[in-house]
Parts: structure tokens; C-alpha cells; sequence
């Protein structure tokens, strides 16, 4: 892991949190809105000057008693402090596996065993490795359905499918840069970055922020353009046979028009063409 990234994970931190909240008292104009790197260092406990290394990439291996310590400093909640440990690599340095980017056929039986709700596997960069026919049916709006980073930022039809597109963009882009902490260096990450930031303003204001956070248990809130309003729940389990991948489930609360309109869209999805869970 080089420097740069934590450096840049640390700078963006700082910026972004109000000194009143850190409790650090000051008169006077401020020149920034966030913390001072003296003001980190001393919430810390660390010498200034290795605080400065730190953001500057010229100290890359921060003991976890001193990652510990910026962690309340900078006040970052767990996602975020998991994601400074993997950038700080206090493990010994392993080559990154990679993401199996097949399914295998089991997970694939299973998915199609759960025909009344929409299910798909991820891997960490979001791209959509598989789906079930009511996934398909979900996910029709998009050509093609590839990756949830893509359909939201790069697909005109993201911002009419997420009702609430500002906090799916946000969710999207914090969940990309939780990725970027097992592995930045890793080609199709790169590839995916470049093409968003070349696409999409939204995402490459929203990329210079360091937001990383993983899948939250938050509804979906969506719009399909043949069936409707649908608000969901979902789960997400880590395939324990393809680290990396994750199962996705949604679900609509029985008796409710969600779970109507997931009917509807279901009967259309099949009388359509016969379903074998699909690789997108």
C-alpha cells in the first residue's frame, strides 16, 4: 500500500471534521474548516512532525496503538476505522486474493430457489456477477445491468430508478472506496474510477471526499418504470466459498404494494422467456 492513499484517507478526515466537535477551543478566523494538523496530533497523542510524515507519505507503518488513536481523533466510525487499518497494513503484507468473478453453480440453484424475491451477488467493486429472474425483472431499466457504480452514475435511467439518488451516489461511492481498502492497486478498481470521475461530475466530487462505508440495513427506495414505487429491505451475505462475493436479497414486506408491484414485475419477467439465474 502506498503512502499516498492513507496520506490522502487522512487529509480528507481531518478537513471534514469541526474542530468545536473535537472540543478544541480557538479565537480568532480560521483558515480551514477542519482540523489543523498540530490540533490532530495533539488530540492524538503523536508528535506533529509524525503526523506530518503520515499525511505527507513519507511514514507509511503507524503502529495500531497510533492508528488507534487517530481513530478518536478523527472520530471515525468502524467502517472507516477498518478501512485506515487495511490502508495502514499493520497485518504482514500479503499479495491480495483475488475475487472469484464466477458464481458457482449452487449459488446459482439457491437464487433461483428464492423466485418471489429479487436476489444477486456483487463483488467488491460492485459489478452484478449474477442474477435471478426477479433481479433481471428489478433491474431491467438498466442497459445493460453490469455494475451498480456504473447504472448509478453512467445510466440516465439511475436517477429516475433511485428515488433517493444523492444518498444512493453517496452509499455507492463509500462502498467503492471500502474496496479500494483491500486492494488499490487492483486493475478493474482503477478502470471503474477513471471511468466514473471521466463521467461523472457528481461522482468525482463526491470520490475527493474519502466517505467509506459498507452495505448499510437501510430501505431501498426505488421506481421501476413498469410496476412502480417499491420500497425494500434487504441482506447481504458473504459467500464464504468466493471471498469477495456477496449475496444480495431484497424483500418487500408481505401485503404491502411492494410486494404487489414484486409480483406483478415477476409475472412479467416469466412470461417473458423461461429464467436461468443470469451473468451480467
Amino acid at each position: 500500500m502506498s503512502g499516498g492513499e492513507l496520506g490522502e484517507f487522512l487529509r480528507a478526515r481531518r478537513a471534514q471534521r469541526p474542530p468545536e466537535d473535537a472540543g478544541v477551543v480557538y479565537s480568532g478566523r480560521r483558515k480551514v474548516t477542519g482540523l489543523r494538523r498540530e490540533e490532530v496530533a495533539v488530540l492524538a497523542g503523536v508528535n506533529a512532525d509524525y503526523y506530518t510524515r503520515l499525511e505527507q507519505g513519507r511514514e507509511s507503518n503507524p503502529s495500531p496503538q497510533v492508528l488507534d488513536a487517530l481513530c478518536r481523533a478523527l472520530d471515525l466510525d468502524p467502517d472507516m476505522r477498518e478501512h485506515l487499518y487495511r490502508l495502514a497494513r499493520t497485518a504482514p503484507e500479503t499479495a491480495p486474493a483475488p475475487v472469484p468473478q464466477t458464481v458457482s453453480p449452487e449459488l446459482r440453484q439457491l437464487m433461483d430457489g428464492c423466485p418471489n424475491t429479487p436476489a444477486f451477488v456483487l463483488n467488491r467493486i460492485l459489478d452484478v456477477l449474477a442474477c435471478n429472474a426477479l433481479a433481471d425483472a428489478l433491474f431491467s431499466p438498466f442497459q445493460p445491468a453490469d455494475n451498480l457504480a456504473r447504472m448509478t452514475f453512467l445510466d440516465p435511467a439511475g436517477r429516475h430508478f433511485h428515488a433517493r439518488w444523492n444518498w444512493t451516489a453517496q452509499a455507492t461511492v463509500a462502498n467503492l472506496r471500502s474496496a479500494a481498502g483491500y486492494d488499490p492497486n487492483d486493475p478493474a478498481l482503477l478502470h471503474l474510477v477513471a471511468e466514473l470521475r471521466d463521467g461523472s461530475e457528481d461522482f468525482r466530487a463526491l470520490w475527493s471526499s474519502h466517505q467509506v462505508r459498507g452495505k448499510t440495513r437501510e430501505p431501498k427506495h426505488l421506481v421501476h418504470p413498469d410496476v412502480g414505487a417499491l420500497t425494500l429491505t434487504y441482506q447481504a451475505f458473504d459467500v464464504r466459498s468466493a471471498p469477495g462475493q456477496q449475496l444480495i436479497i431484497y424483500h418487500a414486506e408481505p401485503a404491502t404494494p411492494s410486494a404487489h408491484a414484486l409480483a406483478l414485475a415477476l409475472l412479467s419477467a416469466l412470461h417473458a422467456s423461461p429464467h436461468q439465474s443470469s451473468s451480467v
